[in-house]
């Protein structure tokens, strides 16, 4: 019971200041992006690290800080059509790991590039999504829509820890993540759909129709982040990302959900509802 009671007042905590920032808008979101893109890129490189595999650190850094500021969507269009900042900045990224490597060649060349581009997409590429879902289609809507992931990926943890608890008997990944079970993902499911359903009926932006799909699409995209991230630390030998975070870990326990729920909401209100 301490443990759970340290999880949620940290939630809770967590869910307030993100709150704040979010409302605030880019003004307050871009450094906070930038600071928890760089928190989370040292956890991945401490988990490497143990598994005696290198990267080029200061510029995971550099890019990382390069790709949130690029996916501000307050900068000109592209002088490129269909093309946007945050994939200029994605391919001189690589360009650039590939030249070092080929001028300053280490052990395992290809390995760190493939391990230091992963470390990119995974974390400030994906972090990116929380400044282009605040502002779509615009300030003032951005901010209802990008509560959505927020409270469905929270209703999602909250429904799948008791569904799990009170009635999990069959595993949903063993190998991944012993502890999840289907019994657990339902749960998550159906907290997540009652808080969405309740959330667009009060706001009248969706029809319940539209509720269930996308708490369908949310519910399995925190599930998805949650799993990889099992699956990421499973492969590095690593419990925890970091202990940062009383009860979670650290930065990268804690985003695993949002870093998929948060990307899978932007293509969603993109593709189902603006399109429209």
């Amino acid at each position: 019971m301490e443990s759970l009671s340290t999880r949620v007042l940290t939630s809770v905590v967590g869910f307030t200041i993100i709150s704040v920032i979010v409302w605030i808008g880019w003004v307050a979101m871009l450094p906070a992006l930038i600071a928890v893109s760089v928190m989370a890129l040292y956890e991945y490189i401490r988990m490497l690290d143990r598994n005696d595999i290198d990267v080029r650190r200061v510029s995971l850094a550099v890019f990382g800080a390069a790709l949130i500021v690029a996916s501000l969507p307050l900068w000109p269009q592209t002088p490129w059509p269909g093309g946007s900042w945050r994939e200029a900045v994605l391919t001189v990224a690589l360009g650039y790991m590939l030249v070092m490597e080929v001028m300053r060649p280490g052990e395992r060349p290809l390995e760190r590039v493939v391990y230091s581009m992963f470390g990119l997409l995974y974390i400030p590429w994906l972090l990116g999504y929380f400044l282009l879902l605040r502002y779509s289609p615009d300030a003032g809507d951005g901010l209802l829509y990008f509560a959505l992931p927020l409270l469905a990926t929270f209703a999602a943890d909250i429904g799948g820890y008791f569904g799990g608890h009170f009635f999990g008997r069959r595993k949903l990944a063993p190998e991944v993540s012993p502890g999840k079970t289907v019994e657990g993902a339902v749960g998550g499911l159906a907290f997540s759909f009652v808080t969405v359903l309740v959330m667009t009926q009060l706001t009248q932006i969706w029809s319940p129709l539209d509720a269930l799909l996308y708490s369908i699409l949310v519910a399995s995209a925190s599930q998805l982040g949650d799993l990889a991230e099992s699956l990421l630390k499973r492969a590095l030998k690593t419990k925890d990302s970091g202990s940062s975070l009383p009860g979670h870990g650290g930065f990268l326990d804690r985003l695993d959900s949002l870093l998929f729920a948060v990307p899978a909401t932007y293509l969603f209100l993109n593709i189902n509802v603006f399109t429209r």
